[in-house]
C-alpha cells in the first residue's frame, strides 16, 4: 500500500501539472489524505482533506469538479473542504493537544497572508 504522504504529494503534483489554476488555489491550503474505517463493511476508505484559510472557499468551489475528478481517478472517494480558521479557533477542539503538528500547520494556513 502506498503511504498517505506519497498519495498527497502525487495528488498535488497532478493538480499543479495539469490544472494550474487549481494548483494556485491549493498553494494557500493544507492538503492531507484522511482515512475512514467503515466497520460494517470492514473497509478503509480514503479521501482528500483540503484545509483552507478564510476567504478562499469561493475559489475552491470553482475548482471543485477538477479536484473531485482527480481524487476519483486516484481511487479516493471524495474531496472534503475544512475551514482552518474555524478549526484552529474552536475552543472545544482537542486538536492542539492530540496532534500539535497538524494544529501548527493549520494555524499557519489560517494566519498566513495571501500574496
Amino acid at each position: 500500500m502506498i503511504s498517505r504522504d506519497t498519495l498527497t504529494k502525487e495528488f498535488l503534483s497532478v493538480v499543479r501539472n495539469y490544472y494550474p489554476k487549481a494548483g494556485e488555489v491549493l498553494k494557500h491550503c493544507y492538503v492531507k489524505i484522511l482515512e475512514c474505517y467503515v466497520q460494517r463493511l470492514g473497509k478503509r476508505l480514503y479521501y482528500i482533506g483540503v484545509y483552507y484559510p478564510e476567504g478562499i472557499l469561493k475559489e475552491l468551489q470553482l475548482q471543485q469538479d477538477v479536484l473531485r475528478e482527480i481524487a476519483e481517478n486516484m481511487g479516493l472517494i471524495e474531496v472534503v473542504y475544512i475551514n482552518a480558521n474555524r478549526l484552529v479557533r474552536d475552543p472545544m477542539s482537542k486538536l492542539k493537544k492530540d496532534n500539535p503538528r497538524l494544529w501548527l500547520e493549520l494555524h499557519w494556513v489560517a494566519t498566513h497572508k495571501r500574496e
